[in-house]
């Protein structure tokens, strides 16, 4: 593949790259990069969880090297208790992988990492207590505000958790770190407090979130209506995508950003329209190549809400298909994670 095809599949769907020079150098130079995503098991993964697979995938197509971190100690630094932890990575080890399956990313240069495997090393701790004392209490809240449970009377584990973050860049020994925009303020706070300890700054691949069903944030485990939980039934993702919050001709909803950063990806990558099925009355089946020319015809007017989202529907239920196959083994461990 060359260069300005790797950049395309690079930067295709994200919202910032820190730095771009650094990528484009790195990527000039024809080196084999290596990238990780984290994820801490803390709630029940959700149907948002379909993006960033999508972004390894095509992390994994430009020629990198991937390691996803089961963060399990960062569960717990952010309020997930002791005694469950093992359970709740239990979860995701079983269900993350199957959200790549159901993307169709090629494997092969992907790897998984548990965070407690190499966290509790003495030489990483060590680190961790000298970036503790280099970052400020003020810079590592503002660091950790859109990830960690914040409360009135919040724990130190909070502010802990982005220096272990910052860490991690190092001892997973990676040249790049991808993560949503709620991920910023840690990455920046990885790339202004890793030279102090003599190590390099690493590039940081942002891609936006999508919001919730009900408007007012980004899609969260946290609320059972505004997400759509990868064990959801037919039934259910039907009933929550109707009620989900979408105005005529106004595209700032998370139905459409799904349909954006999810759906029309998968069927660009497999070269398949979206069909919107439509009574004759009402003009019939339409099809889109893209989402731009589906975003024109709604913002004109052309195309009913309920019409797309019934079409959203049928395209996640699709998707969640790999799930259904392994509900059994899937509802176990949910049992057992989050009774």
């Amino acid at each position: 593949m060359d260069t300005v095809k790797r950049l395309e599949l690079i930067r295709r769907n994200t919202e910032e790259i820190i730095t771009e020079k650094e990528l484009v150098d790195s990527i000039i130079k024809n080196k084999q990069m290596v990238v990780y995503w984290g994820t801490a098991p803390t709630g029940k993964p959700h149907a948002g969880y379909f993006f960033p697979m999508l972004k390894i995938a095509d992390l994994l197509r430009a020629g990198f090297k991937v390691k996803i971190l089961l963060a399990d100690l960062h569960a717990a630094l952010d309020n997930v208790k002791w005694s469950i932890l093992e359970k709740r990575y239990n979860y995701y080890e079983k269900l993350i992988p199957l959200i790549i399956k159901a993307v169709g990313a090629d494997t092969k240069n992907l790897k998984f990492v548990k965070g407690s495997d190499f966290q509790l090393k003495p030489e990483y701790m060590y680190d961790v207590l000298q970036m503790s004392s280099y970052a400020s209490v003020h810079d590592t809240h503002k660091a950790a505000s859109e990830v960690v449970k914040q409360g009135d009377n919040p724990r130190l584990s909070g502010l802990i958790y982005p220096i272990m973050q910052a860490i991690d860049e190092q001892y997973l020994g990676v040249d790049c770190q991808l993560g949503g925009s709620d991920q910023r303020k840690i990455m920046v706070l990885a790339r202004e407090n890793l030279p102090r300890l003599g190590y390099k700054e690493r590039i940081e691949i942002i891609h936006p979130l999508i919001p919730s069903l009900l408007g007012g944030g980004k899609m969260s485990s946290s609320n059972e209506k505004g997400k759509i939980d990868l064990l959801d039934d037919e039934k259910t993702v039907e009933e929550k995508i109707k009620n989900a919050e979408m105005i005529a001709k106004d595209t700032n909803n998370g139905i459409m950003a799904f349909l954006k950063y999810v759906i029309f990806t998968v069927k660009s990558d497999n070269k398949e329209e979206f069909v919107i099925q439509r009574d004759k009355k009402f003009g019939g089946d339409i099809k889109f190549n893209n989402y731009e020319e589906l975003e024109i015809e709604y913002k004109a007017g052309k195309i009913h809400p309920l019409d797309i989202k019934l079409a959203v529907a049928r395209e996640l239920n699709d998707l969640l298909s790999i799930f259904r196959k392994n509900k059994k083994i899937l509802n176990k461990l949910a049992k057992e994670a989050y009774s």
